[in-house]
């Protein structure tokens, strides 16, 4: 293939609805569409909720950083929290507001405060008369890093030149709320030193930690889902084969393992056509992965540094592309100083990875079948008692990846599964937590005699959360594209046409978000919501 790849889920939900209701330009008539893509379009949008603030609330609003991105130089600045909205906020929303115009490829970035990932991100690719895109961001969860002040910096690696002309033009701001927070929020949020070494709070009773993992660079850790081991004859190749698993160690032992996002950015599948309005999902607000380090929080009371090490299992050895910076999320005793505990239990299956290659005439098929368990499991004496954490994690990885030669047709059907449980035994009755996450991506890109190129690709986020004593919630992020165009000719050649959809669908007790939108060469056709 010739490619270019450049807590509380349902908090507000009921709020959301009525906020979708009514809000975004209307959806263009069936003759308003044209017969194919011109030099303009519809801006960027995404079906994901916004971020629920309370309504009527005063708020305060800062900058954090505003800049024109040309080159790979970062912005930097000084963050000075607000005045007169204290220092307890009831919610945090980070907002970015971008614009672009000309020719430019997507690009990766990201924001730190106090060294703190607030923020990663990718672009829109625009059009020649240009657009405009938002992301916001519920970053309650930094609330620690906010209430002092703190070095900025931000950076969307860019190249301008004369063909290249796009300059990403941006702004963030954080709005504050005071108040309680809905959810509870870390004590501490801590970043390694030296990328490696964490010396945490001797109170620490409960210690997250969240990986902002993603393959990029324009290399083949990019779309590291299509990568294949000898003797397939195939472009991008890795002596394991497609499988990818997100590691974090301890002081050199295992402590999380988790199954890694399938980001496809908006120049992703050799067709930046199907990206143009609806991005595929999590590409303009990357979630972190998260691990529950609490089990290791006895050995990390110790007062020493002791070494967290975040790896990529399955990337060949000396390949870069990939990023994986961490935040330390801590919750402390506020009624005792030093809080001892103990690790008791690590257990890990062996890893499985098969990846068996099946050439035929005139095509050729990898299956792979990969996983991995893990289960941990540690205790600490509070000021409110012993409470041991067990958590558990099983990873599953199947796909059928198909190619013909010259990789003029290329197809994929993925599926990946990320189980984790986390039981906490704090007196007679523990509490227990079940995440299943499934990730999918079904696609194929085909190039015909006349170099029409015609991706169709479909995209899936889903999670069901179910909790002890009957709390649960379910998240359904759907994309669908197909589009086509001309390889090989000026832009005003290409004779593009697609369409596009997303499907993003929020359920729990509390009540549902459901919006859909659909595309046609890069108009608006359908923006519809409730449930």
């Amino acid at each position: 293939m010739r490619r270019r790849i450049a807590m509380s889920m349902l908090a507000g939900v009921a709020l959301l609805v009525s906020a979708l209701l009514g809000t975004g330009a209307p959806a263009a008539r069936a003759a308003d569409v044209p017969a194919e893509f011109g030099t303009d379009w519809h801006d960027p949008v995404t079906a994901a909720p916004p971020v629920s603030v309370p309504k009527g609330a005063r708020s305060c609003q800062v900058t954090l950083a505003e800049d024109q991105f040309r080159d790979f130089t970062p912005y930097r600045g000084t963050y000075t929290p607000p005045r007169g909205c204290g220092g307890r906020w009831s919610k945090v929303v980070l907002r970015l507001d971008g614009k672009v115009k000309g020719r430019q490829y997507d690009r990766l970035g990201y924001l730190h405060v106090g060294g703190v990932e607030v923020l990663r991100t990718s672009t829109p690719e625009p059009s020649p008369d240009g657009i405009e895109w938002h992301v916001e961001k519920d970053v309650t969860r930094y609330s620690d890093t906010f209430r002092s002040a703190q070095d900025v910096e931000m950076l969307i690696g860019n190249v301008v030149d004369d063909t290249y002309t796009g300059v990403i033009d941006v702004k963030v701001t954080l709005t504050f709320y005071p108040g309680r927070p809905e959810a509870s929020v870390p004590d501490r949020v801590l970043t390694l030193a030296g990328g490696t070494t964490l010396t945490a709070p001797r109170n620490s009773e409960r210690v997250v930690a969240e990986v902002y993992a993603t393959g990029s660079g324009g290399g083949c850790e990019e779309f590291w889902y299509l990568t294949v081991a000898d003797p397939a004859p195939y472009s991008c190749k890795a002596d394991k084969g497609p499988y990818r698993e997100v590691q974090i160690k301890v002081d050199g032992q295992l402590a999380g393992i988790a199954a890694p996002f399938p980001n496809v950015w908006t120049g992703g599948w050799s067709d930046p056509f199907l990206w143009y309005v609806i991005p595929g999902p999590r590409a303009f607000d990357v979630k972190p992965i998260e691990y529950d380090l609490t089990p290791f929080a006895g050995l990390l009371d110790d007062g020493r540094p002791h070494q967290v090490e975040v790896s990529v299992a399955g990337v060949p050895e000396g390949q870069a592309g990939w990023s994986a910076p961490v935040n330390v999320l801590v919750w402390q005793d506020a009624h005792r100083a030093h809080v001892t505990g103990g690790l008791t239990e690590t257990e890990a299956s062996e890893p499985v990875n098969s990846s068996v290659y099946s050439p035929g005439p005139g095509e050729y098929r990898v299956d792979t079948d990969a996983g991995h368990r893990l289960t941990v499991s540690g205790y600490v004496d509070t000021s409110h008692g012993r409470v041991t954490t067990t958590v558990s994690r099983t990873l599953a990885n199947t796909s059928a990846h198909r190619w013909n030669d010259g990789e003029t047709t290329d197809a994929l059907d993925a599926t990946w599964t990320d189980d984790q449980s986390v039981t906490v035994r704090a007196g007679a009755t523990p509490r227990t937590t079940r995440t299943h996450r499934t990730y999918t991506m079904n696609g194929a890109t085909t190039i015909g005699a006349d170099d029409r190129l015609r991706t169709r690709l479909a995209l899936g986020d889903r999670a069901v959360i179910k909790r002890s004593g009957g709390g649960w919630s379910r998240l359904d992020d759907t994309y669908r594209g197909d589009a086509t165009y001309t390889l090989n000719v000026p832009r005003d050649q290409r004779h593009a046409v697609g369409t596009s959809n997303e499907r993003y669908r929020l359920y729990g007790p509390d009540g549902c978000y459901d919006r859909t939108l659909a595309t046609e060469q890069g108009v608006l056709t359908e923006d519809r919501g409730g449930c």
